[in-house]
C-alpha cells in the first residue's frame, strides 16, 4: 500500500468522514467532494478506485485497497485502542 494511500486514510479519519452506520457497514466522505460519499464494508468499497483496482494491478497478487478501506481499519483500531484505554480506567 503506498504511503499516499495511508496518509490520505489517516486525514480521512482526523477529519471525521468515517461514520459507522453497522457493524460491518462504513460511509466514508470524500476529502476531495464534500457532496461524495462511499459505503464501505470490512474488504470492499463502492469507489471508482477500488473497483478499478485490479485493472491496474492484476495478476500482481495485490488485495484491492483505497485510501477509504483503510481509513476504516485505522477508525476500527484507534475505536478499539480508545475502548480498551476507557476500560483501564474504569476497572478496580
Amino acid at each position: 500500500m503506498s504511503a499516499s494511500t495511508i496518509r490520505k486514510a489517516k486525514k480521512l479519519v482526523e477529519d471525521g468522514n468515517v461514520i459507522k452506520l453497522d457493524d460491518d457497514l462504513f460511509q466514508v466522505r470524500s476529502s476531495s467532494d464534500p457532496d461524495k460519499s462511499y459505503m464501505v464494508t470490512a474488504d470492499s468499497c463502492d469507489c471508482l478506485g477500488f473497483k478499478n483496482f485490479y485493472k491496474f494491478h492484476h495478476g500482481k497478487g495485490i488485495k484491492a485497497n483505497c485510501s477509504h478501506l483503510e481509513a476504516v481499519r485505522i477508525f476500527l483500531q484507534r475505536s478499539e485502542e480508545h475502548t480498551s484505554e476507557l476500560q483501564s480506567q474504569f476497572r478496580i
